[in-house]
């Protein structure tokens, strides 16, 4: 491992010597702030699908879909037969939680232990970073996403990812088995590992992912049946009117392309001519991302103590933005890496932090608010996709720049 001793300290004491204390007040204003804002949420929750809220229906996932697997679960089997069920066997036990709290109804529990791992998040935030506005970060912008995080459980799988990125450098076997049990929920948090520092912290970190993973996956399979089957569900996802080749689709509308809008695999996607050739261009661009972000990964030689950060960021928002679907409670895992990302004074990612901000607010006026106009395509539809999505796309290039120079030689 190398630093880049021409703008980075050499040791740590350099960095506490830069921290300075809060105050009394300041250290209350975050736990405050963090009640007020989530009463705020749980109002709206409480009010979903009044105006105005657009659509509503953000509580039905939970209500409905998730409560229903909840039954098939307890019997131990996986939803084998329901096209819905697109997601790893680590997802089971998330959703099996809220059983431990049978005083409560299924979404009173789910909603509180989401609320708990929320407030799980901002205390690691504020303990473990440097930098404050990392946590403030991760308690100011998620409400912009209204209600949409209570009543999904990506917080959860956010949780494991920024647990994972601050145990990187002092406790690499916690990371990777962080990550594991990220990635079997989700996927996407085995890319937390991507910028750990070469040599003896990527062999731990990598070794207990890939050691946690298999012995997870194996209690998983003896526990229940059918772990393997979202497989086939996910294989069959078309293109989401939310994503970015959707809202090429969308545009193509407005001037005479006769494709339609319908409900499939749990979401509004696209159907007609050419919708085939959008979604394989969008797993091309996925694939090119990763080979990208290899490339980076063997030329990198400066490290600093924001490069494992830095990096999940950037691959997340990669994948994020070459994905087929672009569903809005993405948007809460990038506001958990950006978050982990400011709480080290040296990120390299403050713009795409603010980028992502701001296309989580414009997110939560794609759906719930505008989400009518969104499924009609029309011009004001039209609009809001535009503008969320040039954000993402602008902070993947703005990201990956800043990562590529602050690690070069």
């Amino acid at each position: 491992m190398t630093l880049d001793t021409r703008s980075r300290p050499t040791t740590r004491a350099p960095i506490h010597a830069t921290w300075v204390r809060p105050g009394r007040l300041a250290r209350a204003a975050l736990p405050v702030t963090w009640l007020l804002t989530r009463a705020a949420a749980l109002l709206l929750l409480a009010r979903d699908g009044s105006a105005p809220l657009g659509v509503g229906g953000v509580a039905r996932e939970v209500h409905g879909l998730y409560a229903h697997w909840y039954g098939i679960l307890a019997h131990g089997t996986f939803p084998a037969d329901d096209p819905l069920w697109q997601y790893p066997p680590g997802a089971g036990p998330v959703l099996l939680a809220p059983g431990l709290l049978p005083w409560l109804s299924y979404f009173q529990a789910f909603v509180a232990l989401t609320l708990a791992t929320d407030a799980l998040v901002t205390y690691a935030l504020a303990r473990g970073g440097r930098d404050p506005r990392g946590a403030w970060l991760w308690v100011a912008g998620l409400p912009l996403l209204l209600h949409i995080p209570l009543a999904r459980y990506d917080v959860q799988v956010t949780a494991f990812a920024v647990l994972a990125l601050l145990a990187t450098d002092r406790a690499p076997r916690a990371a990777g088995f962080l990550a594991a049990c990220g990635a079997l929920v989700k996927v996407w948090p085995a890319l937390t590992l991507l910028g750990a520092p070469r040599g003896r912290t990527t062999r731990q970190a990598w070794g207990s992912a890939l050691v946690s993973a298999a012995a997870l996956l194996l209690v998983l399979a003896l526990a229940f049946r059918s772990p393997f089957s979202f497989l086939r569900e996910q294989g069959g996802r078309g293109v989401q009117i939310e994503s970015l080749g959707g809202t090429a689709l969308m545009l193509a509308r407005r001037f005479g392309w006769p494709g339609q809008v319908r409900y499939q695999y749990g979401a509004m996607e696209f159907t007609g001519p050419y919708v085939h050739v959008v979604a394989t261009v969008s797993l091309a661009l996925t694939a090119a991302a990763f080979g990208l972000l290899l490339w980076w990964r063997v030329r990198c030689r400066a490290y600093s103590a924001a490069t494992p950060f830095d990096a999940a960021l950037c691959a997340v928002l990669m994948f994020t933005v070459t994905s087929r679907v672009i569903s809005p409670q993405y948007l809460i895992w990038l506001l958990g890496l950006a978050a982990v990302c400011l709480t080290s004074t040296y990120t390299t990612q403050r713009t795409v932090a603010l980028l992502v901000v701001a296309a989580a607010g414009v997110s939560a006026l794609a759906y719930p608010v505008l989400y009518e106009d969104v499924m009609a395509g029309t011009w004001t539809g039209c609009a809001v996709m535009v503008v969320r999505n040039a954000l993402l796309l602008g902070g993947v290039f703005v990201s990956f720049r800043s990562l590529w120079r602050g690690t070069k030689e």
